[in-house]
């Protein structure tokens, strides 16, 4: 991104004071916690912030923090890893304490009562001037309404995760994400669905793209012009522990995607993606003090003088407990509809690897005049792509070879295939593979492309 994410909401301190129960206290019946240890971490847009940095953004914080022990804890906590911009806190510091027992929530507590005050100063406009993408993380604690009057001027696009208490988003908002029951209270009318909801807060709240969350069901998509909403699927998870924190994974993750170029539909994708990746390992619960940045590229990280391989970087990938994602095609004459999928698949896990039928492999597919570009070119093209890690070139008519060499987590086709139609389909299913099928983009094919010129 040519700028930094600024991140502008509310940050809360969240506690987790972990243990465990076997016994019922003698003069209540209730559990008696011995209590292990204690976990803290930020919360609100302060999570939002610090996820997007460990993703390896370059994160700008204007928020509001107290000058008490819970706000010098958040200090300390975001400083590292995060530029803060503090506005000045009417109370003390919001604290949200869980009590946890082997992976469940027993009890939560909160305290504080601050809420955001007006600072003197130009600190937050000279933050806005610079952004790429801003994220607007209400809690219902002021700093949106603070902030409102910039935001209103902002040229970067701003993703505004909304709260029913909090402020209403400007209009032209790039995307709005509420969860399900925000949407409930933030429509205006009786409520019909997450799709119908999506479309009214579309046209109610002036926006240009509206995902409606919907936990294990993914989103529901409405886009200014682009018709009914669509629904964006979530992957089917093997464990959920721990759904805290969700969203701001979500608005984040597709924040950064808007300020990389996507749009929005592949920004949504690749919210779903993360939210659902980052619920697997734990969520809120697993979110520790230690920096981890598992956004450098698989493919910038090089032997010697040369990139990695397509099997380098599965063997990479698997080795370190990841999600190595693959699909494969022709790729002749690379166009927006080949490089939306492969953005969309690539938010799908951690590595992406392409595989690419030869030049005679196309010929028997796809006639004498195909391919137009050869697969030295077409290789090249791919590699120089930011969403693709690694490409393999098959000569076989299927990529069922390549995918038992590969062992990829997922399968990524893009149009109207079923999975049990696939060539492919056998070896997917002994490995044990999913296979996701995205949407491609309307009207835009080599096919039509080739007509075209000629």
């Amino acid at each position: 991104m040519r700028g930094p994410l600024v991140v502008i909401g509310d940050t809360l301190l969240d506690l987790d004071v972990e243990g465990d129960t076997e016994r019922l206290c003698p003069d209540a019946p209730v559990p008696v916690l011995d209590v292990a240890a204690e976990h803290a971490r930020p919360g609100g847009a302060g999570l939002a912030a610090l996820l997007a940095a460990r993703d390896g953004a370059e994160v700008v914080l204007i928020t509001a923090i107290g000058d008490d022990p819970p706000g010098r804890r958040l200090c300390g906590l975001l400083s590292a890893e995060v530029e803060l911009v503090r506005l000045p806190l009417r109370g003390s510091t919001v604290r949200k304490t869980r009590v946890r027992a082997r992976d469940q929530t027993l009890l939560r507590m909160d305290t504080g009562d601050g809420r955001a005050g007006y600072a003197h100063g130009c600190q937050p406009a000279e933050a806005l001037a610079r952004a790429a993408v801003v994220l607007v993380s209400d809690y219902g604690r002021g700093v949106a309404g603070v902030a409102r009057g910039l935001l209103r001027a902002a040229e970067a696009p701003i993703v505004w995760d909304p709260h029913p208490k909090g402020e209403e988003p400007v209009p032209g908002c790039a995307l709005l994400t509420p969860s399900e029951p925000e949407a409930r209270q933030l429509c205006a009318h009786p409520y019909h669905g997450p799709d119908q909801a999506a479309r009214r807060l579309l046209r109610d709240l002036r926006a240009q793209a509206v995902a409606v969350t919907l936990g294990p069901r993914g989103a529901a998509l409405a886009i200014q012009g682009g018709g009914p909403a669509r629904r964006v699927p979530a992957p089917v998870l093997a464990s959920v522990r721990d759904v805290c924190g969700a969203g701001d994974r979500f608005a984040g993750a597709a924040a950064l995607a808007l300020g990389d170029g996507a749009d929005a539909e592949e920004a949504v994708t690749t919210g779903v993606s993360a939210a659902s990746r980052f619920i697997e390992g734990g969520g809120a619960a697993s979110v520790g003090g230690a920096a981890r940045r598992p956004g450098v590229r698989l493919a910038e990280q090089r032997l010697g003088d040369r990139p990695r391989t397509a099997l380098e970087v599965a063997e990479l990938t698997h080795a370190n407990g990841g999600r190595l994602i693959a699909t494969g095609g022709c790729f002749d004459l690379l166009h927006a509809g080949h490089v939306s999928l492969l953005r969309r698949a690539r938010a799908l896990g951690d590595a992406l690897v392409v595989c690419v039928n030869s030049d005679e492999s196309v010929r028997r597919l796809k006639g004498p005049t195909r391919p137009v570009v050869d697969v030295r070119d077409r290789v090249e093209v791919l590699r120089a792509l930011g969403c693709v890690d690694a490409v393999l070139v098959f000569d076989e008519d299927t990529p069922a070879a390549v995918i038992e060499r590969l062992r990829p987590d997922v399968w990524v086709k893009g149009g109207d295939y079923e999975g049990d139609v696939l060539p492919e389909s056998a070896v997917l299913r002994r490995l044990g593979a999913e296979t996701v099928v995205l949407s491609t983009l309307p009207g835009r094919s080599t096919t039509n492309l080739i007509r075209e010129i000629r």
